[in-house]
C-alpha cells in the first residue's frame, strides 16, 4: 500500500545542497462564526427533524467537543440553500476570499512577493470548478502569467499533504523561486438536511477554512525557514472506497461518512506512517511532534490507540477540533500552525503530518523543525486527560470489524 518516494538534498546547478523548507505557514477562516449551540437551534428551527436525529443532533452539537465553527456565509439562512448554482456561488466567493487571506500571511511570514512565486499547488474537494482555483487565486494575488500550477480534486481530508509533495517536485525540478501550496475548503456549501446518521454527523462537525504554506530551497549549509521537508508517504485502499466519499444528488453535493471510518482511517495512517518510519530508520519515539488530521474525536482517539501514542501527544489536533471543527483538507497545517505557535518545537526535533482521505488513502509527510520555528512564546498548561478519548458520536454498541492491510 504505501509508496515509496523520498526528498533527497536537492543539487542545483552548482552541484550546492540545498534542502526543501517550509519558509511561511498561514491560515485564515471566514469570518461568519456560529456556536454549535446556534447551530442546535437554527436546525431544531427550520429542519424537519425525527427524534433520534434531534438526539443526535443534541448530542454533537451541545454535549461534543467543538465550541464553534466559522463559515461561508453570510447569515444562517445560508444553511437551506438547495440551489446547485448559488451554492457554487458562495463556494467560489468565500474559497477565494479565505484563500488569499492565508496566502497572504503565508507570503508575509516568508518575506516573500507574489511576483517572487514560481509555482502554485492548489486542492479542494468542495465543489467543482474548470478552470479550478489556480486561475482565481493566481489573478487575485498577481502572480506571474508564466507561472508553473496544479489543481488536485477529489482527495478529501488529506490532499493537503500530496499537495505539499506536488509543490515539493515543483521545486526538485526547477530552481526558479518559492512554490506557494494552498489548501481550501468551503465545507458549509455541501450541507445537506437528511435523517441519515451520517448527515447529521456531517452537518455538525464539519468547518470552513484555508492553509498555505510557502516552499523554498533552503540557503547553501543554512538551517532557516520553519521546517524541512524531509520525505511524504502515501497508500491507497480501494477495497474501502465507499466509505469516504461524496456522491452526487440533485447537482449537490452529499457527503458519505461511514461508522467504519475512524478505524480505517487510522490503521491506513499507521501503516503509512510505519513504512515511512522503517525507511528512515526511525521508531515513532523519534517523533516529537504529531500533527494528525483532526476529523473528530473517535477518529483521534483510534489513531491515539493504532500509533501507540499518549493523548497528549496529540493535544493540538484536539485542540484545533475544539475552536475550527473538521475543516477538511486545511485542517492538518493550522494543527502544524498551533505546533509552531505553541508548541515550541527545537531545531532538529522530528514531526510527522497524518491524514487520510476518499479513495480510501492515506498520506504522511516527515519534516525537521529548523532554528526559524523556535521563536515562540511558552505553550499554555495543558492537561493530561481532558476525556478527549472517551468521546464517541457514533451508535453505542456498533460492532466494527478489524481492518486489515489493504
Amino acid at each position: 500500500m504505501v509508496s515509496d518516494r523520498r526528498y533527497h538534498p536537492i543539487q542545483t546547478r552548482r552541484k550546492r545542497v540545498k534542502s526543501i523548507i517550509l519558509r511561511g505557514l498561514g491560515t485564515a477562516t471566514p469570518p461568519f462564526y456560529v456556536t454549535q449551540e446556534e447551530a442546535y437551534e437554527y436546525f431544531f428551527t427550520h429542519f424537519s427533524l425525527k427524534p433520534a436525529e434531534r438526539d443526535l443532533y443534541r448530542r454533537i452539537l451541545l454535549d461534543g467537543k467543538i465550541k464553534g465553527r466559522y463559515l461561508g456565509m453570510d447569515t444562517k439562512a445560508d444553511v437551506l440553500e438547495t440551489d446547485p448554482d448559488r451554492l457554487l456561488a458562495r463556494f467560489l466567493k468565500f474559497s477565494r476570499s479565505t484563500a488569499i487571506a492565508a496566502a497572504r500571511r503565508a507570503l508575509a511570514e516568508a518575506g516573500v512577493e507574489p511576483a517572487d512565486i514560481s509555482g502554485l499547488v492548489v486542492n479542494t474537494c468542495t465543489a467543482y470548478l474548470c478552470p479550478g482555483l489556480s486561475s482565481y487565486i493566481a489573478e487575485d494575488l498577481g502572480l506571474r502569467t508564466s507561472i508553473r500550477f496544479l489543481d488536485l480534486m477529489g482527495m478529501r481530508c488529506g490532499a493537503v499533504i500530496p499537495n505539499l509533495e506536488a509543490a515539493a517536485a515543483m521545486l526538485v525540478r526547477s530552481d526558479e523561486g518559492p512554490v506557494l501550496s494552498l489548501a481550501v475548503e468551503i465545507c458549509s456549501a455541501t450541507i445537506f438536511p437528511g435523517h441519515e446518521p451520517e448527515l447529521v454527523v456531517s452537518n455538525s462537525i464539519f468547518g470552513d477554512g484555508a492553509a498555505a504554506a510557502v516552499l523554498d530551497l533552503s540557503k547553501e549549509n543554512a538551517q532557516d525557514g520553519l521546517v524541512k521537508m524531509v520525505d511524504f508517504a502515501a497508500g491507497l485502499c480501494p477495497r474501502y472506497r465507499e466509505e469516504l466519499r461524496y456522491r452526487t444528488e440533485g447537482g449537490r453535493l452529499r457527503n458519505h461518512l461511514s461508522r467504519r471510518v475512524p478505524v480505517i482511517g487510522a490503521s491506513t495512517v499507521m501503516e503509512v506512517a510505519s513504512g515511512l518510519l522503517n525507511r528512515h530508520g526511525l521508531s515513532r519515539n523519534d517523533i516529537a511532534w504529531w500533527a494528525v488530521h483532526p476529523g473528530g474525536t473517535a477518529v483521534l482517539a483510534q489513531v491515539a490507540k493504532k500509533l501507540e501514542l499518549d493523548v497528549e501527544a496529540l493535544r493540538f489536533s484536539y485542540s484545533i477540533f475544539k475552536n475550527y471543527g473538521n475543516m477538511s483538507s486545511p485542517s492538518v497545517l493550522f494543527v502544524l500552525r498551533e505546533i509552531l505557535d505553541s508548541g515550541r518545537p527545537q531545531p532538529g526535533q522530528k514531526g510527522m503530518l497524518l491524514a487520510f482521505g476518499a479513495g480510501f488513502s492515506a498520506f504522511a509527510e516527515l519534516i525537521e523543525f529548523s532554528s526559524g520555528s523556535h521563536h515562540k512564546p511558552e505553550p499554555p498548561e495543558t492537561k493530561k486527560n481532558d476525556g478527549w478519548h472517551d468521546a464517541e458520536y457514533w451508535k453505542p454498541g456498533t460492532k466494527i470489524e478489524n481492518i486489515t492491510k489493504c
